[in-house]
């Protein structure tokens, strides 16, 4: 395991994210404890100490895991959790991202963790609702009162990310370091506004779903192979666009000898900028096969190939600009002479 400076952060982070939302089960698919602890043990024993939990996830039982799991080694992780989503949905100001449920929801984090601080304090999905203004005020007072050290944002458009960042910035109060979003083969859509906003910021991006979930595994496909006859699509991630960059992957991680999680782990942490995937389990053995993408890097051909396949248009203004016509009334006769050192921000 290595390791990875946090977006514009001196917090140094593994290059591979526990998540753990898998951690109970009380939506009917987690783990047990048992079991978790053995995932929370595997992972550490590589080196990992970046943790991945939420209020949400598992009715709380996931903060209450991580807390005794860390138990006194937890000045050695990096703890991150997040706020916005419902526990009591009766309760108007029971979710969202204002003053009352930012507060709450972290002094309740806090007494199931077990901690006085959270390294990492996510805001979890935009409500379009509270000001932005009053986000980032409240999140600073938080970290100014020491119980939280940074902040993150999560599936939020671009735009609002941008402009909570330029506010920050403005006034002196404490920027998002990190961006969650959903990101893998599958889920290309981010590169055309999040991921080059990401870079221009100097925003860590830990991807969620790296696996396309679950897709990407090969646990459907050589399914289909074995069968003989082809899956038909029955889903939106499981559509004949997927399941046919699935089947690269698969074919990719054939010649190479490899299995097919590593190939799509392997070809996200390939990608421009500072990726940290969120690799989460079920078992041990599930997620000791996914850390072993940490032992081999793709070849550049195989990246080129996969590029290829999983390809997506990405739309307007990006495709209009990218036109040979309007680069050349855009830039002149000599634009394919001109270099630029930010080429790293561009999709």
């Amino acid at each position: 395991m290595k390791y990875k400076l946090l977006g514009a952060s001196g917090l140094r982070v593994s290059e591979i994210v526990l998540g753990t939302m898998t951690f109970g089960e009380e939506w009917g698919w987690g783990a047990s404890k048992e079991e978790s602890r053995k995932i929370f043990d595997a992972y550490a024993a590589r080196g990992g100490n970046f943790l991945d939990t939420a209020n949400r996830y598992t009715e709380g039982t996931s903060e209450k895991w991580v807390g005794e799991f860390v138990g006194s080694e937890r000045d050695r992780f990096v703890i991150g959790t997040k706020y916005t989503l419902s526990m009591r949905f009766d309760d108007p100001n029971g979710s969202g991202n204002h003053r009352k449920n930012l507060v709450r929801s972290l002094d309740a984090s806090l007494r199931r963790l077990g901690t006085d601080h959270v390294d990492l304090y996510w805001l979890h999905a935009w409500d379009f609702l509270t000001p932005i203004e009053e986000v980032m005020r409240a999140l600073d007072d938080v970290v100014r009162a020491g119980k939280v050290l940074y902040v993150g944002v999560s599936d939020t458009p671009a735009w609002i990310v941008s402009r909570a960042n330029t506010l920050a910035e403005l006034r002196g109060l404490s920027p998002f370091v990190a961006l969650q979003v959903e990101y893998s083969l599958v889920e290309r859509t981010p590169e055309r506004e999040l991921l080059p906003m990401a870079r221009a910021l100097d925003l860590a991006v830990t991807p969620w779903a790296p696996l396309g979930s679950g897709l990407l595994t090969g646990k459907f496909t050589r399914r289909e192979a074995e069968a003989g006859a082809r899956l038909k699509p029955d889903s939106k991630k499981r559509s004949e666009t997927n399941l046919a960059i699935a089947r690269e992957v698969d074919a990719v991680a054939e010649e190479i000898g490899r299995p097919s999680s590593h190939v799509a782990l392997s070809w996200l942490r390939s990608r421009p900028g500072n990726i940290l995937p969120i690799v989460g389990a079920r078992t041990a053995a599930q997620l000791e096969e996914s850390l072993g993408c940490l032992d081999f890097e793709l070849r550049d051909e195989d990246v080129r190939r996969l590029d290829e396949a999983s390809r997506i248009p990405l739309g307007f203004p990006h495709d209009f600009l990218a036109g040979e016509y309007v680069r050349r009334i855009v830039l002149g006769d000599k634009g394919s002479d001109i270099e630029s050192h930010r080429k790293e921000w561009l999709p």
